[in-house]
């Protein structure tokens, strides 16, 4: 859909309305910033993003390698919301070019997407020195075709998405690869289908062990020491926490170590614009109503999780400037398979994603990996949704109900068919025995 959208240069929506007077500044434009200055420009504000890369997408263009999200299509989707009127002012860093207090008097809403894009260290011996780099540095240098020179062999630390994207980058770069994460497979952050490419493209992985010294010789790296790790009791993050083996320790050999173990937001210039990176809920700092944030900078996340903030954000700006009550969280209940009649249904195999060949991949660095699906296909996997949760208008509650409790809805909309007629219901349930895709529950009664 994204891919046609931009073939047939297809606007973005706008809300219909007259434009608003008030000044909107966003600093930073990666998917969290990019996301708050489409929702505000579509709603008739003047928005200015400030950014001090030369090019706009924060770690969408500098921590997703190509071969996951070519430039082009990037660029395509960051067009069309400049399109809106949004101005973007690039190589301007907070601070320097632009005060933070010029900000303030310029505009009346101001938000925060500056992203995590600082790594943090291990604090082991041996870090300080050369061919020791952070994973979202290497990302960085690699997306701008200025890779570091890593030798034969490089080790990776971590176990999330961007251990996974450096590890990757740098096979690409003609190296022999090891992935070092602390605990087990179950309990990787990294998205699953991509750590099963990474493996696939001659990536090899050791679990349970946790990087403890790199041992040099002058300034050149010999091996990485490490320690083997058993799983103990659950920590904070719900994950059983890995408890070092005593005496277990041997050396793996390198040229080069990638630390990708955690981020931080870089708040130099931005002092006074937050509590430190701690923000109340609603994406607000408490104590300045007109500054908003989003994004990795409130907590690291996916790229999905900072786009939604942005919209949040933006809804909640808005409503204030307009003096309307802010947005109401909106919970959506689950629906799980337990809830649906498969019955109902009739069985349709998955459409695959295909994707390029592992040898394919390594040996053309930038080739977009995954490739699409035709539209016939795009059509048959859509008509595999279950619309789990959503009423799809199959009568069966107004057929099988002895009651005649089910009244049409004269002008049906999506998941608007039927109206429960309360005064009717015997509370026998059947409705909720012949309902196929979960929409009816003892909750919706």
């Amino acid at each position: 859909l994204g891919d046609q959208a931009i073939q047939n240069k297809l606007k973005l929506p706008v809300i219909e309305g007259p434009a608003r007077s008030e000044s909107v500044g966003v600093i930073g434009s990666g998917p969290a910033g990019l996301s708050f200055a489409y929702q505000m420009a579509r709603r008739g504000y003047a928005v200015t993003v400030y950014d001090s890369n030369d090019a706009p997408g924060g770690m969408l263009r500098h921590g997703i390698p190509d071969y996951r999200l070519p430039p082009t299509v990037l660029d395509a989707e960051i067009q069309r919301i400049l399109d809106l009127g949004v101005d973007l002012r690039l190589n301007t860093r907070i601070g320097t070019d632009v005060s933070a207090d010029e900000l303030r008097k310029k505009h009346d809403v101001i938000f925060l997407g500056v992203g995590a894009g600082l790594g943090r260290a291990l604090g082991i011996q041996g870090e300080d020195g050369p061919h020791v780099y952070s994973g979202v540095e290497f990302l960085e240098q690699y997306s701008r075709g200025q890779a570091p020179e890593v030798g034969e062999r490089v080790v990776v630390i971590g176990g999330g998405n961007t251990a996974i994207d450096a590890a990757r980058s740098a096979r690409r770069l003609g190296a022999e690869v090891r992935i070092l994460y602390r605990r087990t497979r179950e309990e990787m952050p990294a998205i699953a289908g991509e750590v099963d490419e990474t493996i696939e493209e001659g990536v090899a992985i050791n679990f349970l062990v946790s990087p403890s010294a790199i041992r040099r010789k002058g300034e050149d790296i010999q091996a990485m020491v490490v320690q083997r790790m058993q799983l103990g009791d659950q920590d904070e993050s719900g994950r059983r926490r890995p408890v070092p083996v005593p005496g277990s320790e041997f050396e793996i050999e390198t040229d080069a170590v990638i630390v990708a173990v955690a981020q931080r937001p870089d708040w130099q210039g931005l002092s006074g614009f937050g509590q430190n990176g701690e923000w109340a809920s609603e994406n607000q700092d408490p104590q300045q109503h007109h500054v908003w944030a989003g994004g990795d900078v409130t907590g690291p996340g996916l790229a999905s999780m900072a786009i939604g903030h942005g919209r949040m954000a933006a809804e909640n700006a808005d409503a204030r400037l307009r003096g309307l009550p802010k947005s109401a969280s909106v919970e959506h209940p689950g629906v799980s398979t337990a809830d649906l009649n498969l019955d109902y249904y009739k069985s349709a195999e998955r459409v695959t994603t295909p994707v390029v060949d592992p040898e394919t991949r390594v040996a053309e660095p930038d080739l977009e990996v995954a490739r699409t699906i035709t539209e016939e296909e795009f059509f048959k996997e859509a008509d595999r949704c279950l619309s789990c949760g959503m009423c799809i208008g199959c009568s069966y509650c107004w057929m099988f109900c002895n009651a005649d409790g089910f009244a049409r809805v004269i002008e049906p909309g999506p998941g608007e068919h039927f109206v429960l007629r309360l005064d009717r219901c015997e509370s026998c349930g059947k409705c909720l025995e012949v309902c196929p895709c979960g929409f009816l529950s003892l909750d919706t009664q």
